[in-house]
């Protein structure tokens, strides 16, 4: 990481936040684990090349509570998807139980500041696509036994009850079984999480949902046209909701430059026929996602497994391909975000929306690169000595870090009619 020891306010920022509960909205550890481990939660207490987060790293970015992302592609089978989602939910709970002293599972509020307040990091669950429930209201209620916090509705691909942002359809917004999920998760006591989805879909929940929503890990439309960031409008409908808007750190989405120069590189292996988000396949074919491990397999066999098949979709682009694309990475080199650029986020935000509807989100082990001074989970301190920097008084830094995160998820809890988080349903309190 690029080091920043030299900013005033960094004494101060890492004091707030070790009196003051952080909690980030979306960490994709489990899914990327599958992919450099094999699904293995050995060795994260020490620092790691392969991954952006590990226990070192999270207490020196004062990380106090941690939404864990179970995530996997919404290429998926929805069957295949319900059977992945709940192998990394194991793993968030083998990673608490391996390390115990530095992680403790939480499923409320209360829980996440007792967690908070014996030192270690409070480990919650949101569900990263809408895809993994297979429509079914069962397997929603049974992910909400297992710890699921926060569903979000989609990921890239529409589902058939809700339109994705990236999807086919962005206009086609939320279906009757769209609506029926929503006043479901209401009921149960499950966060809807608006991340990823079309704005038509984003109104309509929002209309429909009578407890506070979230983006999980979304920024603003207004500084970077995107579509993943959240327009004028939509924020409009989060603030009267009284929902909160989880600003990340992706350089596609705080970067007007990055946001151009994605387009243009995905436009260029559009045109070479090969898959823009995962350069070694060839259009019009999905990658082959990362194996968990059979049931009398190592996590080492996985792994070798994994890379041979990983070869095999790299063999099938041409020399032809390969050159083209080295040469134009080589022409057109990524632009560099900034920690400054994602703090102006945070900005805008603020004057938009209110502080009472903000927080904080890295997305980290989601993307493969991160602004400059935001490179790993170590980063926040630098973030909050920044917006210090910009005059941020210490009441709306502790609102930011999870104040405001805190409030909802109590908002959230209190709307539930049959409350169905693990603790609720044991009738007692972790």
């Amino acid at each position: 990481m690029a080091e920043n020891h030299e900013h005033p306010g960094l004494a101060s920022a890492v004091e707030l936040l070790s009196r003051n509960m952080l909690i980030d909205g979306h960490n994709d550890l489990p899914s990327m684990l599958r992919k450099v481990t094999g699904y293995s939660v050995d060795g994260l207490d020490v620092e790691r090349e392969d991954t952006h987060t590990d226990l070192v790293r999270l207490r020196r970015g004062k990380i106090g509570g941690q939404f864990w992302s179970v995530w996997v592609p919404s290429y998926l089978g929805e069957q295949h998807a319900v059977v992945a989602a709940l192998e990394q939910i194991d793993a968030v709970y083998r990673l608490v139980s391996r390390y115990p002293d530095d992680l403790g599972i939480a499923y409320t509020a209360d829980e996440a500041e007792t967690q908070f307040a014996r030192g270690r990091v409070a480990s919650l669950i949101g569900l990263e696509g809408g895809h993994s429930i297979a429509g079914s209201l069962g397997a929603l209620r049974m992910f909400a036994r297992l710890g699921v916090r926060y569903i979000t509705l989609t990921h890239n691909d529409d589902t058939e009850w809700a339109a994705s942002a990236t999807g086919l359809h962005p206009e086609a917004g939320l279906g009757v079984h769209g609506e029926a999920i929503i006043r479901e998760m209401n009921t149960i006591g499950l966060i809807v999480d608006l991340s990823h989805t079309a704005e038509s879909t984003q109104l309509e929940a929002i209309r429909i949902s009578e407890a506070p929503v979230i983006f999980s890990h979304s920024s603003l439309r207004r500084l970077t046209d995107h579509p993943r960031n959240v327009s004028d409008r939509v924020l409009a409908a989060l603030a009267a909701n009284r929902g909160v808007l989880q600003c990340t750190f992706v350089p596609e989405f705080v970067s007007e430059e990055v946001a151009h120069w994605d387009l243009d590189r995905r436009a260029f292996c559009t045109r070479l026929r090969i898959e823009p988000d995962n350069e070694e396949y060839l259009l019009g074919t999905k990658p082959r996602y990362p194996r968990a491990p059979l049931p009398a397999q190592t996590h080492q066999d996985t792994l070798a497994r994994n890379e041979q098949e990983r070869l095999l979709g790299e063999s099938r682009i041409s020399a032809r391909q390969q050159l083209l694309l080295r040469e134009w990475y080589e022409n057109n080199p990524m632009p560099t975000a900034t920690l400054q650029q994602v703090a102006d986020h945070f900005d805008e935000a603020r004057e938009q929306l209110g502080i009472e509807h903000l927080g904080v989100s890295g997305d980290y082990d989601g993307t493969k690169a991160f602004p400059m001074g935001l490179e790993n989970v170590s980063s926040y301190p630098y973030l909050f000595a920044e917006l210090m920097s910009r005059g941020w008084s210490e009441p709306d830094l502790i609102r930011l870090a999870g104040g405001n995160v805190l409030r909802l998820m109590r908002e959230v809890e209190e709307h539930a009619q049959e409350p169905m988080w693990p603790s609720a349903v044991r009738g007692s309190r972790a």
